[in-house]
């Protein structure tokens, strides 16, 4: 009985038995195997075939958004690079200002200071902040950074954008983006709130793993990837410590991005997050 039991999977002490005393019978492992309920020792865990299937229909909302990703790998070559980040210092920063400035002003996330970078490191790269109009054959450079901010809402992906982030400070920036992200979640944003924008941040915040390869959203030539933060060990002045590192994932136009433009751009990213202090110095 016992090896019966054993070659169908089933855990005795889960069977109903029908023989004297409650004894398990062949039939009630038979019963007990045609029922599916096959289970472990441990925790009553089953292990059961299922054959069911569900169809969803991509539609509305959905299937605009599945259009829009597949015209962009379509029309774009895509080229990710992706860069490590010490932001053990910005984490310090922010932290000071929360305690000192949160009541009155509310507190800050990562998203306002990689903002901040953004804007700045599209002075020098003016190439990267831009839309591409690749039937006219014309690339728009735009000063103005009218940043996309790539938020899930539980109809998928949308894209509400900050316009004139660089008119913004860090709590200017951070309540916009608020206010962007609960007008799209609730499905309130204005058609306006949803387009136009010349470059695109995306993050999944504390899911934002170790690498991502975003997709530009079209027709921009560029978007920048926020991974998560972890805490690794690194090697500075000869020394082992721990450090707060997070990478940048970064995806562009290759067409009208050169690769080295590219990684000077994040580089120089790199360098306003590592280097707090120069975010806040024109």
């Amino acid at each position: 009985m016992r090896r019966r039991a054993w070659d169908l999977g089933i855990e005795l002490q889960f069977v109903q038995g029908s023989g004297p005393a409650g004894r398990v019978m062949h039939e009630d492992l038979d019963a007990h195997a045609a029922r599916g309920a096959g289970a472990t020792a441990a925790g009553g865990l089953r292990y059961v075939e299922r054959n069911d299937e569900q169809a969803v229909p991509v539609i509305g909302l959905r299937r605009k958004i599945a259009q829009r990703m597949q015209e962009s790998k379509r029309r774009i070559p895509h080229f990710t690079y992706v860069e490590e980040v010490d932001v053990t210092e910005l984490e310090a920063l922010r932290a000071r200002l929360n305690a000192t400035w949160a009541a009155e002003r509310g507190r800050l996330t990562l998203l306002p200071f990689v903002i901040r970078a953004v804007v700045l490191a599209v002075r020098q790269f003016p190439q990267i902040n831009a839309r591409f109009d690749d039937e006219s054959g014309v690339v728009t450079r735009h000063g103005a950074v009218h940043l996309g901010i790539a938020t899930q809402t539980d109809g998928g992906l949308m894209v509400p954008v900050l316009r004139h982030a660089e008119a913004f400070d860090l709590w200017g920036s951070a309540v916009e983006v608020s206010r962007l992200a609960e007008g799209a979640r609730s499905g309130k944003a204005l058609r306006e709130e949803l387009s136009g924008s010349t470059i695109t941040i995306t993050s999944l915040g504390a899911l934002g793993g170790i690498v991502s390869t975003p997709v530009i959203n079209h027709p921009e030539v560029a978007i920048v990837g926020v991974n998560r933060i972890v805490e690794r060990p690194v090697y500075r002045a000869g020394a082992l410590v721990p450090r707060l590192m997070m990478n940048l994932s970064s995806s562009f136009d290759h067409r009208v991005v050169d690769g080295q433009h590219a990684a000077e751009f994040v580089q120089t990213l790199r360098g306003f997050l590592e280097c707090p202090g120069t975010l806040f110095v024109e």
